[in-house]
């Protein structure tokens, strides 16, 4: 029931007659820790460590979502998968800065119309079945 709760919380953060989403990327991460840290091996950031991830969502201790530096989304899917994404103009391929791109990784703008939920999910799931 929380967890439905939490979802309309995320569905609803764009107002409708606005294009920009009513809560900041990092309440809406936030709210997206709430609903996947009650997932079985999920854990949030690493105790000590400071710097890239260190907030990030995991998943027996691999990142699968992060808001990262510029306050956009991050997550990690199937190659495909992000291809398709970044066609359909949901997203871009991840740079972390080094000025190599992350196949494996989306970057969504907070204003995306794609569910962060489902996306954070859809990462958790495939991030999982890599162990």
């Amino acid at each position: 029931m929380e967890d439905r709760i939490l979802a309309r919380k995320l569905d609803v953060a764009t107002d409708e007659n606005e294009s920009e989403p009513t809560l900041s990327a990092e309440d809406r991460f936030a709210t997206i820790v709430e609903v996947l840290v009650n997932y079985p091996d999920v854990t949030v950031g690493t105790p000590g460590k400071k710097g890239f991830g260190s907030s990030a969502l995991q998943v027996g201790g691999k990142i699968f979502a992060m808001i990262n530096s510029k306050g956009r989304f991050v997550v990690k899917l199937p190659r495909q998968r992000v291809d398709a994404l970044i066609a359909a103009g949901e997203g871009e391929h991840f740079d972390p800065g080094h000025g190599r791109v992350m196949k494996e990784w989306l970057t969504l703008e907070p204003t995306t119309q794609e569910q962060w939920l489902s996306l954070a999910r859809e990462a958790m799931d495939f991030v999982a079945s890599k162990r």
